[in-house]
């Protein structure tokens, strides 16, 4: 009888290990076989060793609001300059960028259709794991209707045949989009149930769709085992959101007692993106071609956002970390983390967040997030305590692995290494 030879098994040794869960870092090796972590303990033997002295193991990090298709260029003059099928190729860039920080999953909040996925999946490309939402959901004159006072239509997506149209109205037409959306390969539908900065026609803080209607696309996700996340700025459109079942809440910038009451009844998330507004402000200041609504919504919401996430902090939310790159710069996503600290969570909160939490959010709790055996061997290798240094982050991570493989050396000299097959 022929023996199958076991997969070689790698050991992290002599670093500390930050679990996921919250706790403190503590002293431990880490052995991986198969892609899989079989045992986290003190003195564990491998086959190969990774040298982790002076550093600290963190699970693979998360982002759970990202455009990968987009490029943080929402000037109108460079994005209407740019051909169609450029956005795959700078897909690619910024995926890679991604996983570069130590990111090896992604919930792609529009724009990223299957044949990405599937070329991360396969591949072909470098980058994290992806969720994808396809496109998002938008009633007329709503956040992802992008009609001008022109008489054009400059959307920041271009429907083709992987990224179906998503505008919407009234209760047949949302649950025929959301069926689309499902074909097309959405892992989660998202809605627009406010209005938005950079949309021209609509206010952050001014309702979009009913409640019947945001209702028919949670019915029509959950019977696909789905979830539905919402672009949710204003207050009364977060409480229509949550009443009628999503999942998550994007932005949040206006909640009120109410609104968190009902989060904290739901058990609903906030995904707050706080590094969006800043992110549009540093355009803003390079001269990016910006209408003036933009400049004046982004102002206007600067303050409000960082103030409705501490109030969602002290109350007890949960908070999962999501940065709307896209919107600002790939490569740039961890910046979003002493902007939460700032709000009231502790550096391991915030860590927490952008993994076990995060990985809850997905649904995917059971296999990432955590240092834990039986858990997929996500890590990344951090020099020094990132505790104390979030700030200061990207410029710590030494070593990315995903599923076992060392799929980046973001901080070392010459090419990273190629993607995982």
């Amino acid at each position: 009888m022929t023996r199958t030879a076991r997969a070689a098994r790698t050991v992290f040794v002599g670093g500390q290990v930050f679990d996921g869960t919250g706790a403190p870092p503590a002293s431990a090796d880490v052995l991986v076989e198969g892609g899989r972590i079989l045992e986290v303990g003190i003195g564990l033997d491998g086959d190969e060793a990774v040298d982790c002295a002076g550093a600290v193991l963190l699970p693979g990090l998360f982002d759970c609001h990202v455009h990968v298709a987009f490029s943080g260029t929402v000037g109108i003059g460079e994005r209407v300059q740019k051909p169609f099928s450029y956005q795959f190729f700078e897909a690619a860039q910024n995926l890679r960028r991604t996983i570069d920080l130590g990111i090896t999953t992604v919930r792609d909040a529009g724009g990223a259709d299957l044949g990405i996925k599937r070329a991360v999946q396969d591949g072909l490309i470098a980058g994290p794991r992806m969720q994808i939402s396809v496109a998002a959901i938008s009633q007329t004159g709503g956040h992802g209707d992008g009609w001008m006072p022109s008489g054009h239509c400059l959307p920041l997506f271009v429907e083709h045949p992987g990224r179906p149209a998503s505008i919407a109205d009234g209760l047949e037409e949302v649950r025929k989009v959301s069926r689309q959306l499902l074909r097309a390969g959405a892992e989660v539908l998202k809605v627009c149930a406010t209005g938005g900065v950079l949309s021209p026609a609509d206010d952050p803080r001014h309702s979009q769709f009913t409640e019947d209607e945001l209702r028919v696309i949670v019915t029509e996700a959950a019977m696909q085992g789905k979830p539905v996340m919402a672009h949710a700025q204003g207050t009364e459109g977060i409480k229509n959101a949550l009443r009628a079942g999503v999942r998550s809440i994007e932005h949040g910038i206006y909640l009120d007692d109410e609104a968190i009451d009902l989060m904290l009844a739901n058990d609903a998330w906030l995904v707050p993106t706080l590094i969006a507004p800043v992110a549009v402000l540093r355009q803003i200041e390079a001269g990016a071609d910006l209408p003036e609504y933009v400049v004046r919504k982004v102002n206007e919401v600067a303050v409000a956002h960082a103030d409705s996430m501490r109030r969602a902090v002290a109350a007890g939310v949960r908070i999962a970390m999501g940065t709307d790159s896209g919107v600002g710069a790939h490569g740039t996503n961890l910046e979003e983390l002493p902007l939460m600290q700032a709000t009231g969570m502790t550096p391991a909160q915030v860590l927490a967040a952008t993994t076990s939490r995060a990985a809850d959010l997905l649904g995917l709790g059971d296999t990432l997030g955590r240092l834990a055996p039986g858990y997929r061997a996500d890590l990344v290798v951090v020099d020094g305590d990132p505790l104390t240094r979030l700030a200061e982050l990207p410029k710590l991570v030494r070593e990315v692995w995903q599923d076992g493989r060392r799929v980046a050396t973001p901080n070392a000299d010459g090419d990273p290494p190629p993607a995982a097959a």
